[in-house]
């Protein structure tokens, strides 16, 4: 991004939007999320890229679901005056790259169950809509990317290059029409 800018990387494989699970503590984004940000201010963005985890068949959610989990992630922002001068960040909603079919043929399908490479990809429409009507930056990751072929759910080395540029591109179109 060059000079004047800081990144904070909380990424935690595992994590959800809005679920606890019963098999691992701690991976609540939800829970996590109030803490975390109010001990990094201030922020000028946040970038919240969930909702894979959260399509894991032990959730029990729909896409629908999956994408009000995420805004409701996105809502504890409003009115933290987290960002500088006591106003709010800026806030950009990624939609991950939806896993791809051939996870079932994966050790990830042992993890993830049955169908969360559909929740994943017929989430993205409904986030969009919701984070276009709540104000919110959005970028479906899906649409220049798709997960790697190790385990069809994860970037490989090139899509994580690939991502930065995206995130790069978009982060400055932020800031310019912001400034």
């Amino acid at each position: 991004l060059g000079d004047g800018y800081d990144i904070i990387e909380e990424g935690l494989s595992g994590r959800t939007a809005s679920c606890d699970d019963p098999l691992l503590d701690g991976l609540n984004g939800y829970s996590y999320f109030y803490p975390c940000i109010m001990s990094h201010r201030p922020l000028d963005l946040i970038i919240i890229t969930l909702g894979t985890n959260d399509a894991k068949e032990r959730f029990a959610l729909t896409p629908l679901n999956i994408a009000m989990g995420i805004m409701r992630l996105a809502g504890r922002v409003k009115n933290t005056m987290s960002g500088r001068d006591g106003k709010d960040p800026e806030i950009l909603i990624v939609a991950p790259a939806p896993i791809g079919p051939l996870y079932k043929e994966k050790n990830a399908f042992h993890s993830m169950g049955r169908e969360s490479d559909l929740k994943t990809k017929e989430m993205i429409p409904f986030l969009h809509t919701m984070a276009k009507e709540a104000g919110y930056h959005f970028i479906s990751a899906g649409n220049h990317l798709s997960m790697g072929e190790v385990d069809h759910m994860h970037l490989d080395v090139e899509g994580h290059k690939k991502m930065a540029e995206l995130l790069e591109r978009k982060i400055h179109e932020i800031f310019q029409v912001r400034g």
